[in-house]
């Protein structure tokens, strides 16, 4: 990308509005403006942003950069990537777009692809809701109170039930690579390894699209309309594929984030038809979590835009373990948590068709405080006043109450555990405190410890026979790639017992005494004597380990590069761009084939 069209664009820009689409800032100076920094948990907010100079920087982690530096830290993107998603949120047409290589070319076209094929494959189902063989799918939705303006706006289509017709009209403007990339088809894999015939994968659905925040279908949910052992699964969603990745999205966030800010809450259900039935009675800050658990990446994503959650999930046994482990994630993240229990048990599209938008509005002002709905939940769990039920009560609580990061939260909630189950506050309050010191000595335990089990089982085979299958890969293999191992724990012990025979007592082959006892203890730790190992699950074990060293280390120079290529750019040298562009190309491929 060339660089005078990045000064252009860092030049148009309004580099607070774009830092403002990931983190909420306020005005602290003319021209300053501070929030919490997104690039390390701080209760405090510590970042800035300089408007009249373009520039953020963080007081606390010392992050610091221009707005393209901010994008490509945020989304993990390339240099020219930023450079063009800036120029996207600004509205600045880009250029003629030049390649540093064809694998650069390569990659960017099919990316493009995937989401046109996406765009198309959208608007196909549409048309197919129309047609005469979508007669059920149009009843399953008016049943279900989806109207038109609804269908239209959250673009809900019909996969018919055809193997072939999707494929055949798609073909004709999309590469083969595109189309068994997309996760829009299957096939089955022809004797000699390559991909056989693709038909299409959703068949005879309902079709929920996906957006990303752009607001760019990336996948889609598919409901089937028959409910026998043929059709499978009641939904199903699209595979994970380059453009998607099931526990990095929300659901309708692309719709939903400008009112999430102004009105500085988020409201979080299970389920899309529960978010598009509230979304359309009128509250636009609803996401969903697509029937997928909830992940600490999408805690991250949800941070940008609020700290302040109403989770309303189904419900049922299923939905209310969802919503303890949303509470757990989201409390451990220091956002301020409520939930809500719609009366009758039912969830929000059916309670918002029964009862009206006003009763749900009511409901959503009613939500309780995490910790009371916790405290009554494990009520209704254990019911008895007898001293068992308390224990286990308390025992359902205490992980919930030692998460909170607050000190003074956690005293209240353990103070309030103990009024209503009828326990001594101060029995509730010694049971902090021992959890409080098991979890410091884990900690002091651990970190004598390999970081991973990976590197016990690598430490497990190198000390097999010199002849063994899993020995020879571990040291063949270890030998060849130092790189993968020099910052483990293990790693001076792994390099020790890779580079020679391991003689009659493992632990003299110890370069020092922490590493003695380290080997020591994991040899304890193994489940049966290590001679006595299945060999060929060894050699499996060995492979997967090896699998997530190299794994790990092309992460750790993917993120290098991305630094690098920042820093060449900054300085101009695009001899050492193009050179640090490639071998980030050739990375992200080896990851992806990973």
């Amino acid at each position: 990308m060339a660089d005078n069209f990045a000064q252009t664009v860092k030049q148009q820009v309004d580099i607070v509005r774009i830092i403002g689409d990931y983190v909420r800032l306020k005005k602290s100076g003319a021209q300053n403006y501070s929030g919490l920094c997104p690039f390390h948990k701080e209760k405090t907010g510590s970042f800035s942003v300089n408007a009249t100079h373009g520039y953020f920087y963080c007081f606390g982690c010392h992050e610091k950069g221009d707005v393209f530096t901010f994008v490509m830290k945020m989304e993990s993107v390339s240099f020219p990537e930023a450079v063009r998603s800036v120029a996207a949120k600004a509205g600045i047409p880009l250029p003629k777009r030049e390649f540093s290589s064809p694998e650069e070319a390569r990659e960017a076209g099919l990316r493009r692809q995937l989401i046109d094929i996406h765009e198309a494959a959208t608007q196909y189902f549409e048309g197919m809701f129309k047609s005469p063989e979508a007669a059920r799918a149009r009843e399953y939705m008016t049943g279900r109170g989806v109207s038109a303006e609804t269908l239209a706006k959250f673009r809900i289509g019909y996969a018919p039930d055809d193997f072939n017709d999707m494929r055949d009209r798609l073909k004709p403007h999309f590469s083969e690579e595109a189309m068994r990339a997309s996760g829009l088809f299957s096939s089955k894999e022809q004797a000699d390894g390559s991909g056989g015939p693709m038909y299409a994968k959703f068949r005879k659905r309902v079709m929920f699209p996906i957006a990303n925040e752009q607001g760019k279908v990336i996948a889609f949910t598919a409901r089937a309309l028959d409910s026998d052992e043929k059709s499978g699964p009641k939904y199903m969603n699209s595979p994970e594929t380059p453009l998607y990745s099931k526990g990095h999205v929300l659901f309708n966030l692309d719709k939903a984030k400008a009112d999430m800010r102004t009105l500085d809450f988020a409201l979080l259900v299970e389920g899309q038809m529960d978010c598009i039935s509230v979304y359309m009675a009128g509250v636009k800050n609803v996401l969903a979590t697509s029937g997928t658990a909830f992940t600490e990446m999408q805690v991250r994503l949800l941070s940008r835009f609020t700290k302040q959650v109403i989770v309303n999930f189904d419900p049922d046994t299923a939905g209310a373990n969802a919503a303890e482990k949303s509470i757990a994630l989201l409390t451990e993240e220091d956002f301020n948590v409520k939930v809500v229990a719609l009366e009758g048990g039912l969830d929000p599209d059916r309670y918002v068709r029964e009862h009206g938008i006003q009763a749900y509005m009511a409901a959503l002002r009613g939500a309780k405080r995490h910790s009371d709905y916790l405290i009554d939940r494990a009520r209704q769990l254990f019911p008895a006043r007898t001293p068992d039920a308390k224990v286990k009560a308390l025992n359902f609580l205490l992980p919930h109450i030692r998460r909170m990061p607050n000190r003074i939260h956690r005293d209240e909630f353990a103070a309030d555990a103990a009024q209503k189950l009828g326990i001594d506050s101060s029995v509730l309050r010694e049971e902090l405190k021992q959890a409080a010191a098991q979890r410091k000595e884990s900690v002091r335990s651990h970190a004598q410890d390999p970081a991973s089990e990976t590197e016990r089982v690598l430490l497990r085979a190198l000390v097999l026979p010199e002849s063994d299958p899993a020995r020879v890969l571990a040291a063949d293999r270890l030998i060849q790639h130092p790189e993968w191992f020099e910052d483990l724990p293990a790693g001076s012990l792994l390099e020790a017992l890779s580079n020679a025979p391991a003689p009659p007592n493992p632990l003299d082959a110890a370069p020092d005494q922490e590493s003695r006892a380290m080997l020591a203890r994991v040899l304890m730790q193994s489940d049966e004597p290590v001679e006595q190992a299945n060999p060929e699950a060894m050699v499996g074990q060995v492979e997967d380990a090896l699998h997530t060293l190299e794994r790990r280390r092309l992460e750790r120079r993917q993120r290098e590069l991305r630094t690098l290529i920042a820093e060449a750019d900054r300085r101009g040298d695009a001899t050492m761009l193009t050179q640090f562009t490639a071998e980030k190309l050739q990375i992200d491929r080896a990851l992806r084939l990973h």
